[in-house]
This record gives C-alpha cells, sequence and structure tokens, in this order.
C-alpha cells in the first residue's frame, strides 16, 4: 500500500522547487546582463597583465638592484635609486635624449602639417580618390628595416642619390651618417617619409565628420584653398591633431630600427661620435652589448616617466588651448 505524505507538505514541495529555479533564472540574468561583458574584455586585460604590466614591474625590480653579466649572482644586490642617480650623471643618456628630442620635432613637425595638407587634398572630389587614400598607406605597411637599408643607401656618401641630386645643382657631398645635423635631418626625412600617410588618413578620417557645407560656403565666398584649410581644416582637425602629436611623441621616443639600419655598421652605438643614437638605441646597448641589464631597466624606466611627462605636457597645453578658444 502506497504511502500518501500529509496534505500539508505537498503544497510546500510544489511551492519550493519554482522558487529555486526562478531564482537561478534571476541570478543568470543578472549575470548575463552584469557579468557577460567583462568576460568579453578578460583576454586583454590577462594579455595586458603577461606581457605588459608583469615586463613593467619586473623591469622596475631590476632598475633598483644591481644585475650586470659580469658580475655574477649581482642580480640579487639592493642598490634603491642607485642606478636613476648615475642616469643622472650619465653623458651618454643625455646625448641619446638630445637626439631623440632633435629626430622627433624635425620628423614630427612638417610631418603631421604635411599630413594635413594631404587629407585636406584627399577630402576633395577628384577621380581615383579611394585609390589615392590607398596609395598614401603604402610607406607605413612597408618593412621598416626594408625601409631602412634603403634610406641608408639613398644617403649614401658617395653613391647615394641625395648627394647625386645635390651634385647637380652645385651643392658638395654631405656625409649623412658623420654629422650630427646631417644624419637628424636624413632621419627626420625617413619618419617623414614613412607616418605621412599614415596621420592623413587619421585626418580625412575626422573631416568626415565636418559638413560639406562649410566648404561650400567658402566656395561661395570666393575662398581658396589655401584659406580653407586654415579656417576649417585646422580647427576641425584640433582634437585629432593633440592625438597624433602624443602618439608620435611616443614613436619617437621608442625609435630604434630607422636609426639602427641607418648606420652601416648597424651598430647601437648611432654613428662613431654616436651623433644619431636614441634612447631606445641606448638601452639595447646597455642590456646586449655591454650586459648591464638593471642600467638597461633604468634608462627604460626613464623612458616610460618621459613619455608619461609629455603626454601630461600635451594634455594641459590641449586644455588651455580648448579653454581659450
Amino acid at each position: 500500500m502506497a504511502v500518501i505524505a500529509p496534505p500539508s507538505v505537498l503544497p510546500e514541495r510544489r511551492d519550493t522547487v519554482p522558487a529555486k529555479v526562478e531564482r537561478w533564472s534571476h541570478l543568470r540574468r543578472k549575470f548575463d546582463v552584469r557579468g557577460t561583458p567583462y568576460l568579453y574584455i578578460a583576454p586583454f586585460f590577462v594579455v595586458f597583465a603577461a606581457f605588459g604590466l608583469f615586463p613593467l614591474l619586473y623591469t622596475g625590480w631590476m632598475a633598483i638592484n644591481q644585475w650586470n653579466r659580469d658580475i655574477p649572482g649581482s642580480e640579487h644586490t639592493f642598490v634603491g635609486l642607485g642606478n636613476f642617480v648615475r642616469l643622472i650623471h650619465d653623458d651618454y643618456f643625455w646625448n641619446a635624449l638630445l637626439n631623440t628630442a632633435a629626430i622627433g620635432v624635425l620628423g614630427t613637425v612638417p610631418q603631421l602639417l604635411l599630413a594635413m595638407w594631404i587629407a585636406h587634398l584627399l577630402h576633395r572630389r577628384m577621380r581615383a580618390r579611394t585609390l589615392l587614400r590607398m596609395g598614401v598607406l603604402l610607406p607605413n605597411i612597408t618593412s621598416v628595416a626594408a625601409v631602412g637599408l634603403i634610406f641608408a643607401q639613398l644617403f649614401g656618401r658617395d653613391l647615394g642619390l641625395i648627394n647625386w641630386v645635390l651634385s647637380l645643382v652645385g651643392l658638395g657631398k654631405v656625409d649623412w651618417q658623420a654629422g650630427t645635423w646631417q644624419s637628424w635631418v636624413a632621419l627626420a626625412v625617413i619618419l617623414t617619409w614613412r607616418w605621412t600617410g599614415y596621420n592623413s588618413l587619421i585626418y580625412l578620417a575626422a573631416l568626415q565628420a565636418v559638413s560639406d557645407d562649410l566648404y561650400e560656403a567658402a566656395d561661395l565666398d570666393g575662398a581658396g584653398q589655401f584659406q580653407k584649410f586654415r579656417t576649417i581644416t585646422v580647427p576641425a582637425l584640433r582634437p585629432t591633431i593633440i592625438f597624433s602629436v602624443i602618439m608620435s611623441t611616443i614613436g619617437t621616443i621608442q625609435l630604434f630600427t630607422e636609426p639602427l639600419m641607418f648606420n652601416p655598421g648597424m651598430s647601437p652605438t648611432g654613428g662613431d661620435s654616436r651623433q644619431f643614437q636614441t634612447l631606445a638605441m641606448y638601452v639595447y646597448e646597455q642590456f646586449w652589448t655591454h650586459g648591464k641589464y638593471s642600467y638597461a631597466a633604468t634608462v627604460s624606466w626613464a623612458m616610460f616617466m618621459i613619455i608619461i611627462l609629455a603626454v601630461g605636457a600635451n594634455y594641459l597645453l590641449s586644455r588651455r588651448i580648448r579653454s581659450s578658444t
């Protein structure tokens, strides 16, 4: 004979099961709304922690310790800020910083001005506009090593194409790799050639948000191309210009491949007199050539702090410009 549960028990069981299911469904919906987005972005943070945050922290640990390849067991010697004090009195470091800043200014200023003008021209209605827009990006997708080697040949002292053109107009040969100013100008030309098209497309994308009515009104008023560029294009591109300046500053501080390939012997010293050695090349020299791992990490952290200061200065300058207008 089957045992029948008391009537008071059956309703309680029928009410309990749906309540648990409903509670689980509520938790699942809540997780879908609030938790799923974090799962989507979690791979980025995992990769960043492994290849970005950990190397940064480990490099900082190396900078406060003494780790030299020629001194076995020196990686556990704590020196505090001793490497940074040494860095302040290092003439080679300041020389590399000066070279980096000079090449950056000579390469960034004409590059961004030319990129704005090209973007202004590509924004106009013209034939084969899509082909031209794709063409300006070709220098950027070219191998950096190949670009460096080709321009090293172009700026060669005896058989370089640049010196041959200069000789046609009555100018003497220039030893581009040997002189300080000459090497700065040559490397600035390489940077300008490589990154102008990339910045042009960024500016062109920003110009797509500008109404064509402004340009049509300027045409009706009889404004020329330079007037439209100065009064419409440049003000519309102001936020994008600030972004490109910041990115160019970061890229310049990390400049390495172009000057390394520009040197005929591909030495990280940047010439016999270190006339075009950049900060990244100095880090490479200290780490791989001399085996001074801690000091190379110190220079790397100095580069990181310089980038933060440069970005902060650009941000404050942009805020002042924005508030003044």
